[in-house]
């Protein structure tokens, strides 16, 4: 039986170290230097003016706050472990950061009709100063639910809930009746507990658009692309990592 041990599962470790790096540093830097790091590392909007091709990848070790690091720290720990002993180092390092890709790419692929939308409801006026000025447009002018969309369409996407979703995809896709507990008590096969996250998701990723600010269509990006990785590897069989 795989044991969830740090010390046999090297890239899990570092995961999990270089978040927690990145998230004191965070702190740090927003407590003695003013400077918040979401703006330069999070991930805007491919068009937008604070855009920067490293937030693809620099998104996924920021987090809004603790309990954002603590709850996706804990899901890669629970799972990431698991995975790393089964297949190696090498193969869980290029699935989580895969599937983290891909959870970006959905993620402001999705942004794009969000903003389309928001912006076919502006006068040609309001959209130039809303593209001049971003985030001051939603508090000058707009209503509180617009505020809120806004916000959202213009503000950084952080953390690692991309990739921990793939994660959990491929846990569900190799172990399907595992029994996990939910609120250590509740028994539900792992396959049951993945398709309801994925379920949820969808409907908060179409249906929600009061602007919650959780990067729904992030976590099903990490959700395709593992199944497209899994269902490649399962074929590819002369192919080890």
């Amino acid at each position: 039986m795989l044991r969830r041990n740090l010390n046999d599962t090297p890239v899990v470790k570092n995961l999990l170290i270089l978040n927690g790096l990145f998230f004191a540093a965070k702190l740090i830097a927003g407590s003695m230097f003013h400077i918040d790091l979401d703006m330069k590392l999070g991930l805007f909007y491919w068009t937008f003016e604070a855009f920067r091709p490293y937030q693809v990848v620099t998104h996924m070790f920021m987090h809004a706050d603790f309990w954002h690091i603590f709850m996706n720290m804990f899901t890669l720990y629970m799972f990431g472990t698991v995975l790393e002993q089964v297949w190696g180092g090498k193969r869980l390092a290029i699935f989580y950061f895969i599937t983290g890709l891909g959870a970006a790419l959905l993620h402001n692929t999705s942004r794009y009709f969000d903003i389309q939308s928001v912006m076919s409801t502006m006068s040609p006026e309001v959209y130039q100063a809303y593209l001049s000025e971003g985030v001051d447009y939603a508090f000058r002018f707009a209503n509180p639910m617009e505020q809120a969309r806004i916000i959202q369409l213009y503000g950084p996407a952080v953390g690692a809930s991309g990739a921990v979703f793939g994660l959990l995809t491929a846990f569900g896709m190799l172990f399907p009746n595992t029994e996990l507990y939910l609120y250590g008590a509740i028994p539900l096969k792992a396959k049951y507990f993945v398709l309801g996250l994925i379920g949820i998701e969808l409907y908060l990723g179409f249906a929600n658009r009061s602007g919650d600010n959780v990067a729904h269509f992030a976590h099903l990006g990490g959700v395709l692309f593992a199944y497209i990785l899994m269902k490649y590897w399962k074929q590819d069989r002369s192919r080890f990592y």
